[in-house]
């Protein structure tokens, strides 16, 4: 490290990145997870998105939150605009953010260290090797290669952005240029947090984490002025724990979709924290992935046992991080920012328990201290034990990522990677069993899935994908549906079992397959119908009788289906899910009833706020008058004229 050659900084700055590039190349050829599939497959949607409608219906309609996060979703047509697509396109510009986060880091780490009066080259250093630990750490691999958590990385760096310049205009106030700074400041609070928030709902959390960073600054600078903060600070603020606090609800069937409670979650969450710390500190190659579903969650401060330790540990820490900030302000600064940055997914608001990307932007500055101490041994003539120390955690980082990224090179084996590290989840045992079928292993996939309904037989989701497994494998019989029946009328409602459910209605909707399948699943949908925890969740209500409708339009018994569809169509209240369903009855060449149900999507459409609607009014109405249209010919065509005495079914409740 020379530290008088002026070129030496750049240049460390462009290996690092290159660093990181060179690392991460084996992870892009991974295919899509998960949550990228529901999330993503409205790009096909329409014939893709060509024009202002289709843009429109993919941007601003998100299944993520309620707010839908459409600068995100806007994000991945640089990548493709129709679906299936590949994922590597997606990942390529996932690293590229990853990369530009970094350097957004690195210089709100430069404006903080000057803010603390270090020279430029001091600052510098410091801030290269904070972005660097940050940038090359094993634990942002799970974001960067996660193609919709891409969300998240453009929330972390619109807030890495926003505090850049917001410390750049603190170091104008200190320089005494008043307006220069308070325009930088506002700007960059004020642009920043709407872009963060519109790519993931934590980036409103940004005028919090300023605010935990001024209160560890030192007591010399110049003071903010009283009605800036009240607008930039306290408002937000206030609005924050507005919306938090309107989340508080101890009811036990609150989130009548999650296994645990308010209440659960809070005790859960220390724990969790805990071994986020833990992880980020001491790094391993690859964790526990996605299948958190397993996670044992706390029922009360002693079960377990280590619920209260880790609460109590946390707000230890909490409290030497406040009394301690002049002292050690970048410890401070590092374990306040993170514990805001967790307001939002680790507290009261009824998330999963467990993912490693919440700790994208919350470990922002986790490990400034040791660059700091590191570029203070250099500066103190210790150049030899600066410099071994900086390489050997760049190193280690390097090595720890490089392999993670080649776990991530191939998508089964890394679900399967995950599944065997996890035999907790009755979601990793249902992904083992799912790959086993795909690879012809149908007696392996069998057994395994039967094995693993005995070992968690409150697992909705095992239930009905071990009888999904044994339909495809044509290996099921009536024993089988009825023992599922039996089972899953008193089982917990799991999200993921609904879309079991899904792929099973329509498999046995196929032509080829046999009735009593038909039948026995009718007979599923009914109990879960009956079960307390699945009556509560509308998504499910709505969603039973659309299936139930597939199944007896396959039966041919057109009058049930006919009523079927009629109820769900009601109840989905959506002018897309009912012309699907016009479609589905009209491609199965039953004119009537699609023209019935034609007619019920009408009103539908005509009580649809525009706001709710996915396209424009008048595209929708140009659709209708197709459709229509087709629909007459068709009736005709089968030797009724008089469409207009055909109205909808009444609607069945």
């Amino acid at each position: 490290m020379n530290a008088n050659n002026k070129m030496l900084l750049p240049v460390s700055l462009l290996l690092v990145l290159s660093l990181v590039c060179f690392l991460y190349t084996p992870g892009l050829q991974g295919g899509f997870l998960f949550d990228d599939y529901p999330n993503l497959e409205e790009l096909g949607s329409y014939g893709g998105v060509t024009d202002f409608e289709t843009f429109k219906n993919f941007v601003f309609h998100g299944i993520s939150s309620p707010i839908g996060r459409p600068l995100a979703l806007a994000s991945f047509l640089l990548d493709d605009n129709t679906w299936p697509s590949h994922a590597e396109w997606f990942k390529f510009t996932n690293l590229k953010i990853h990369l530009l986060t970094g350097l957004f880091l690195c210089w709100a780490t430069l404006q903080l260290m000057r803010l603390f009066g270090r020279d430029d080259k001091s600052a510098a250093w410091v801030a290269l090797l904070s972005a660097s630990i940050w940038m090359l750490h094993p634990y942002m691999v799970s974001t960067t290669l996660y193609v919709v958590q891409r969300m998240a990385q453009l929330a972390a760096m619109f807030v890495f952005a926003g505090l850049a310049g917001y410390l750049y205009g603190r170091c104008l106030l200190v320089a005494n240029k008043v307006v220069a700074a308070y325009v930088w400041m506002s700007l960059s609070l004020g642009i920043a947090t709407p872009l963060a928030l519109l790519s993931k709902e934590n980036g409103v959390l940004l005028p919090l984490m300023v605010m935990a960073i001024e209160f560890c600054l030192p007591q010399t600078l110049p003071k903010l002025n009283l009605w800036w903060r009240l607008v930039f600070f306290a408002a937000p603020s206030i609005v924050i724990f507005y919306i938090l606090g309107k989340e508080i609800n101890f009811s036990p069937d609150a989130w009548p979709s999650r296994p645990f409670t308010q209440p659960e979650r809070l005790l859960t969450e220390p724990r969790i924290v805990c071994e986020y710390l833990y992880h980020l500190y001491i790094p391993r190659i690859e964790g526990r992935g996605l299948f958190q579903d397993g996670y044992n969650f706390s029922r009360s401060l002693f079960e377990p046992i280590s619920t209260l330790f880790c609460l109590m540990g946390l707000s230890v820490l909490f409290v030497i991080a406040i009394l301690l900030r002049r002292r050690f302000p970048f410890f401070s600064i590092g374990i306040l920012f993170f514990f805001v940055a967790h307001l939002l997914e680790s507290t009261v608001v009824g998330l999963e328990l467990y993912f490693e990307h919440r700790n994208y932007l919350a470990a922002a500055f986790l490990f400034l201290p040791i660059p700091v101490w590191i570029v203070g041994l250099y500066e103190k003539d210790k150049k030899g034990a600066a410099i071994l120390v900086a390489l050997s955690i760049l190193i280690v980082m390097s090595f720890l990522t490089w392999k993670r990224t080649n776990i991530w090179s191939d998508t089964r084996k890394l679900e399967m990677y995950w599944a065997a590290s996890t035999p907790e989840s009755p979601r990793a045992q249902n992904k083992i069993g799912a790959l086993l079928l795909n690879q012809g292993r149908y007696d392996e996939s069998i057994a395994h899935m039967d094995a693993a309904v005995t070992r968690f037989p409150q697992s909705s989701l095992l239930v009905i994908n071990n009888i999904l497994i044994k339909v495809y494998a044509k290996r099921a019989n009536e024993s089988d549906f009825l023992r599922a029946e039996g089972m899953i009328k008193t089982q917990p409602f799991d999200a993921q079992s609904v879309m079991g459910l899904r792929n099973l209605a329509e498999k046995v909707s196929d032509p080829n397959a046999d009735d009593v399948y038909k039948f026995m699943t009718i007979k599923l949908l009914d109990a879960l119908s009956e079960n307390k925890n699945y009556k509560n969740v509308y998504s499910f209500q709505k969603l039973a009788p659309y299936l139930k409708g597939l199944i007896y339009l396959s039966l041919k018994d057109y009058d049930q289906a006919l009523k079927q569809f009629s109820k769900a169509i009601s109840m989905y209240s959506e002018t897309d899910a009912a012309l699907s369903m016009v479609a589905i009855m009209a491609n199965a060449d039953r004119p009537v009833e699609a023209f019935m149900l034609f007619k019920q999507a009408e009103s539908v459409f005509n009580a649809q706020p525009d706001k709710t609607l996915k396209r424009s009014r008048e595209l929708y109405k140009s659709e209708f008058k197709r459709l229509g249209a087709i629909l007459d010919e068709n009736l005709k065509a089968a030797g009724i004229n008089y469409v207009e005495n055909l109205k909808a079914p009444e609607v069945v409740k």
